[in-house]
């Protein structure tokens, strides 16, 4: 059972104040610090008791995108949220870029706050193993571990964050068909609205990185142009 732990970051203290009461309110846990320094000490300290991270982008010192960096190196699995104060799309890209699995522009309403939270929450928690269903999914090279949510190629394990793992999984499962970005969009990120659908593009240029020969010139995810992606082996 994965524990509803938030370690959240934000250096101003009425946004940080904020952030806490509402997520207590919805039934988390809340650990709070206000400076990305702080942020990876308790991260090191917690011995992987936190489930979801938030993290301020602009902070002095260490900022947000380094602490997302420093902590997605050491753990794929957990979940990442970036807040930004700005609402251009070049934030956004590079937190998501940089390991985090959403985002969330300020200022945000208690609504939007929780339902992203809870949506990570959920993609995190989720095994997508009943008794009767595969625990292994193979594609050419690469073999899925369903209830574990690893992947391997050629019998090596690939580090993937869990919306990496949902978009090769969907992509695996869906083999030779294009799906376009809406679908992909509502499958991965079920619920969450107000969520640009460039998400898609960056997170499937980050799979390619990892999982490509050669990612400029993809031979496993292909792009249908001005449509989406389809997966072919």
């Amino acid at each position: 059972m994965i524990l509803k732990n938030i370690l959240v970051c934000e250096d101003e203290d009425a946004i940080r104040d904020f952030v806490v009461i509402n997520l207590k309110r919805a039934g988390y846990d809340v650990t709070d610090v206000n400076c990305g320094e702080d942020a990876l000490r308790e991260f090191e300290l917690s011995g992987g008791r936190f489930s979801i991270v938030i993290l301020d982008i602009m902070m002095p010192g260490i900022s947000g995108l380094e602490v997302c960096k420093a902590i997605r190196e050491k753990d794929s699995a957990i979940g990442i949220i970036m807040l930004t104060a700005k609402s251009q799309e070049i934030d956004k890209v590079q937190g998501l870029s940089g390991g985090a699995d959403d985002y969330i522009t300020k200022p945000f309403s208690p609504l939007e706050l929780v339902a992203r939270v809870d949506a990570v929450f959920r993609r995190i928690s989720h095994t997508g193993v009943q008794k009767d269903e595969k625990k292994y999914i193979s594609s050419g090279p690469f073999t899925l571990d369903v209830q574990s949510r690893t992947v391997t190629k050629n019998g090596r394990p690939i580090e993937l964050t869990q919306i990496e793992y949902g978009l090769m999984e969907y992509f695996i499962t869906n083999e030779g068909i294009a799906l376009d970005r809406n679908s992909i969009l509502k499958k991965i990120w079920q619920d969450e609205y107000n969520i640009d659908a460039k998400i898609v593009d960056v997170n499937v240029r980050r799979l390619r990185m990892k999982i490509e020969d050669t990612p400029s010139a993809p031979s496993f995810i292909q792009t249908v142009w001005g449509y989406g992606y389809r997966w072919v082996i």
